[in-house]
């Protein structure tokens, strides 16, 4: 899930499309596009890797709480489109995001194709948070979060993690490492590690919106 990328060291290529195919190929191989405006589309492999095993995710005790007491509902691939429009708003603190209407428009067509997945947090029924993504085969690829309420991403990632594990999803790429991310359970793995994974679970499968429930 997108973080500073500041340092030139991941950076792999520049260019190209943001076409399905070159998206899929890209993330097969442990790529994915990061840029701002007026640069060329950037391709990113960080070394390390921040990977979330379904099985190792860390909840907390008051997230548990909140679970069990808070005010949220989530659903999943219920909208895909307002969940990555929200991911794209600017933010309060921080650089401007990265989602531009080119790379909602690919993203939206890969969920349409069956890879693209969204988990949404609602509070009385309002979008409060959410995080959005790909699968291929048995690795989910995140790609942003958001949060308007208290610990509605969080929340989000708990029910993230609950498919995950249901899907027999073995990795959570979360892209580059960050303290709040590691709290949650993930770690950093080296590049090549990383594409081992890939080799073994990411598999170009749509699978279908994940609100029809698991086959």
């Amino acid at each position: 899930m997108e973080s500073a990328l500041r340092e030139p060291p991941g950076l792999l290529a520049a260019g190209g499309d943001l076409s399905s195919e070159r998206l899929l190929a890209a993330y097969e191989r442990g790529v994915f596009p990061w840029y701002s405006a007026q640069q060329p589309i950037l391709w990113w492999s960080p070394d390390p890797r921040m990977v979330l095993i379904p099985q190792e995710f860390n909840c907390s005790r008051s997230l548990r709480k909140t679970l069990r007491n808070g005010p949220y509902t989530t659903r999943v691939d219920h909208d895909f489109g307002a969940t990555i429009r929200a991911c794209a708003a600017p933010r309060r603190s921080g650089p401007d995001t990265w989602l531009n209407a080119d790379m909602i428009a690919s993203y939206e067509q890969l969920h349409a194709q069956g890879y693209g997945h969204s988990v949404e947090t609602y509070d009385a029924g309002v979008l409060a948070g959410g995080v959005y993504g790909l699968q291929l085969g048995r690795v989910f690829f995140g790609e942003s979060m958001f949060s308007i309420g208290r610990d509605a991403s969080k929340v989000a990632l708990a029910r993230l993690v609950e498919e995950c594990l249901a899907r027999d999803i073995q990795v959570i790429d979360c892209q580059v490492a960050s303290d709040h991310l590691a709290s949650l359970g993930a770690r950093e793995v080296s590049r090549s590690h990383f594409a081992a994974l890939l080799l073994r679970y990411a598999r170009r499968l749509p699978r279908g919106s994940w609100a029809i429930g698991v086959a």
